[in-house]
């Protein structure tokens, strides 16, 4: 479980800096402010929920129920609510049809942040 964690930690880690240095340099040219600060807000969400994965590694060695629910709330947190965030911030590039229907997805990918924190809590809560 712990390795499991630290690695998808490290995978979101890169991506985060890759996107984040893609939206500083390739995208600034080609999309408005406002879905580039769209773009930045995905970034800066993936890289508190990557810490969050991180803190959550420590407590993995425990194999307490919570943390594996934690584990699961912040990774599918992150690929729900920064990925449509990417999506929704590039509609005008991407010309990708499906992107006028995922906004939806991001407030359940913010739920799924929130019950990670909320299990996260708990785990520490029930630690001795």
């Amino acid at each position: 479980m712990n390795k499991r964690i630290i690695l998808t930690a490290s995978f979101f880690g890169v991506v985060a800096v890759l996107l984040g240095a893609f939206g500083a340099h390739g995208l600034k040219a080609l999309i408005d402010a406002p879905s580039l600060e769209i773009w930045q807000k995905g970034v800066d969400y993936q890289f508190y929920h990557t810490f969050a994965l991180l803190y959550l590694s420590t407590f993995a060695r425990y194999r307490n129920k919570l943390i594996n629910i934690a584990y699961f709330c912040f990774t599918f947190g992150i690929v729900l609510f920064s990925g449509s965030l990417y999506l929704m911030a590039t509609r005008s590039i991407s010309h990708l049809g499906f992107t006028e229907f995922i906004g939806p997805l991001t407030p359940i990918g913010g739920l799924l942040f929130v019950l990670g924190w909320i299990m996260l809590f708990f785990a520490a809560f029930k630690d001795k």
